[in-house]
């Protein structure tokens, strides 16, 4: 119980957000030779100490378990964290001290656990990624099609950008991001020889200017590859993070409930106790009524206390009583 205290606490809590940020610190001062080799020894010793504190964190959570450790590794988060801190245990030779600093950077990953709003993010995106498999399998038929349209169009004008399908796909790629797309509609509507083959003079051998086609080609292409399929993206997204709030607003309304049933518990415990407790004292008062010597009873059979005075008194009526 103490331990579920203190791995709930605010405090602790606080603390490991700081440790995170601190171990990302520190593997980017690490990344300055000139740092390193004046505070290695520093350096490495409070990376030890961030190394303890994630280890002690563990062992926390997983006490807090009680009985049940394995219930900690029923959550994701809880693996994830667990993985991290036992890969930077292992025992990593200096031909791989590279793996050992990647492993260090990903402590900062660790800011998604410590961070609940970021949590539901990163989790809205991972509950995207098969909606967004579809919506990238759309983006590829599409890239395909104009891809093959486009060296089938502007092969011959534009060897440079449009020669062959790997080189359309890569320049189809560059016009959905909307980098100098405008360049290459201009070479196909003015033709090679007029625009955009300065350096590539001798690759142009057919220059064929199709204004009309190129407008159609690209315009279309910015409309659904930018402003239609990129926007799903963002829809499917959008989505994910709904589904990923409600979630955890559900498993927070249903811990409530668990946190009521284990305060009904025990005041169902402390009851149970207190009758018990009642009974005893009720059989000890009835034990305690037996064992008194009977007093002399007052008006409505209430007992009156017999003084010093009434019972001298009642005890010579007795001798005087029982003398001839």
């Amino acid at each position: 119980m103490q331990l579920q205290r203190i791995a709930g606490s605010r405090p602790f809590q606080t603390l490991i957000t700081l440790s995170i940020l601190f171990a990302g610190a520190l593997v980017g001062v690490e990344t300055s030779p000139d740092l390193v080799a004046r505070y290695g020894a520093l350096l490495h010793a409070l990376d030890r100490l961030v190394l303890a504190i994630f280890v002690v964190e563990l062992l926390i959570k997983l006490g807090a378990e009680g009985r049940r450790p394995w219930r900690f590794f029923q959550d994701p988060w809880n693996v994830f964290d667990f993985l991290i801190v036992a890969t930077a245990l292992l025992p990593i030779s200096a031909q791989h001290l590279m793996v050992l600093r990647l492993v260090r950077l990903f402590r900062v990953l660790r800011l998604v656990r410590a961070l609940p709003k970021l949590q539901i993010l990163v989790t809205a995106l991972i509950k995207s990624i098969p909606s967004m498999g579809y919506v990238a399998l759309l983006l590829g038929l599409v890239f395909y099609i104009y891809g093959v349209a486009g060296t089938f169009l502007f092969g011959a004008n534009d060897p440079v950008h449009f020669g062959n399908l790997p080189t359309a796909l890569l320049s189809l790629f560059r016009v959905v991001t909307l980098e100098g797309w405008t360049e290459l509609l201009y070479i196909q509507m003015r033709g090679c020889n007029q625009f955009g083959y300065g350096d590539f003079a001798a690759l142009c051998t057919q220059p064929q200017p199709q204004p009309v086609a190129a407008v159609v080609f690209f315009v279309s292409f910015v409309l659904l590859g930018t402003m239609i399929i990129l926007n799903l993206f963002i829809g499917v997204i959008m989505s994910g993070m709904e589904e990923a709030a409600e979630e955890e607003e559900e498993r927070r309304r249903l811990a409530v409930p668990s946190r009521s049933r284990s305060l009904e518990h025990e005041l169902e415990e402390l009851e149970r106790a207190m009758a018990e407790m009642q009974q005893h004292l009720a059989r000890l008062r009835k034990t305690a009524a037996h064992q008194r010597p009977a007093q002399p009873g007052g008006p409505n059979g209430a007992h009156i206390p017999e003084t010093f005075g009434r019972r001298v008194r009642r005890e010579m009526r007795a001798r005087s009583a029982s003398e001839p």
